[in-house]
């Protein structure tokens, strides 16, 4: 009964929000041309959903997404694993690291357009320099966490390295890279926008930069809904194949980590 309500409000407050906005232009209170009426939004979605070429843009942001998506998580619990046992590298590293972290990604675009070129990959780099410090973090924090008391009883049973890496540094920091998947999702369709919208010639960041350049604020705001749709469908979907819930993370230990206990992802 409570979700009841809940789901009630929320709907009546979506519609109060549109139902005001949409008032608000047809009356004249807003101007139109910074913030065009619902009505118009909609259509517009609604053109780009029924014209077939549409799915071309959205499959290539989506090519784009999971494979940074993929290649950052991949590269970034392989680093922190490997960090993660090597407390001595990662000394040797921090300082590296930390800075490498600390440039803003959107300056890594033209580079990445200089080095790559306009099409997939320069925005596949860009995702996945985004997505990788998310794991990266989480992955090493979680092979810290490691308790040693199980290590060394482990040990004592005759466990090999590559034993100790499958049954009890993975296990330990499966719940932590877990709870960056969600995040990292999100940053991944960042960097494919990003990419798309400083130089492409397809794509939903493409159509985005496309209706800017022509002053159209309804082609602006539909494919900023689209955008929002198309993240939910991907965390939907993510969400169904997790194979375990956040409350396995360690508790009040839910945040980001760094080399030094903290992160600053940009």
């Amino acid at each position: 009964m409570q979700a009841v309500n809940v789901r009630l409000i929320q709907v009546a407050l979506l519609t109060v929000l549109l139902g005001g906005w949409q008032l608000g232009v047809t009356t004249g209170v807003i101007d139109r041309f910074f913030f065009p009426a619902p009505l118009d939004i909609v259509q517009q979605v609604i053109t780009w959903v029924i014209d077939p070429g549409f799915y071309k843009h959205v499959g290539i942001t989506l090519s784009e997404t999971v494979l940074g998506y993929l290649i950052g998580t991949g590269l970034g619990v392989a680093a922190g694993v490997w960090l993660g046992l090597s407390p001595f590298t990662a000394r040797i590293l921090d300082p590296f690291i930390k800075a490498i972290n600390a440039i803003p990604r959107v300056v890594l675009a033209p580079i990445f357009v200089l080095w790559l070129g306009l099409g997939l990959w320069s925005k596949v780099a860009l995702a996945v320099t985004l997505v990788f410090f998310v794991t990266f973090f989480n992955a090493m924090q979680g092979v810290r966490e490691v308790n040693p008391v199980v290590l060394s009883n482990t040990r004592i049973l005759g466990a090999r390295r590559s034993d100790l890496l499958r049954h009890v540094y993975f296990p330990a920091a499966a719940s932590w890279i877990l709870s960056s998947l969600r995040t990292s999702v999100g940053f991944a369709v960042v960097g494919a926008i990003i990419g798309e919208y400083l130089g492409a010639s397809a794509g939903l960041g493409y159509l985005i930069a496309r209706a800017e350049g022509n002053f159209d604020a309804v082609g602006v705001f539909a494919g900023i809904i689209i955008l929002a749709v198309f993240v939910l469908i991907i965390d939907l979907l993510l969400d169904c194949r997790r194979k375990a819930p956040d409350h396995l993370a360690p508790q009040g230990r839910r945040r980001t980590p760094g080399l030094s206990g903290s992160t600053n992802v940009r």
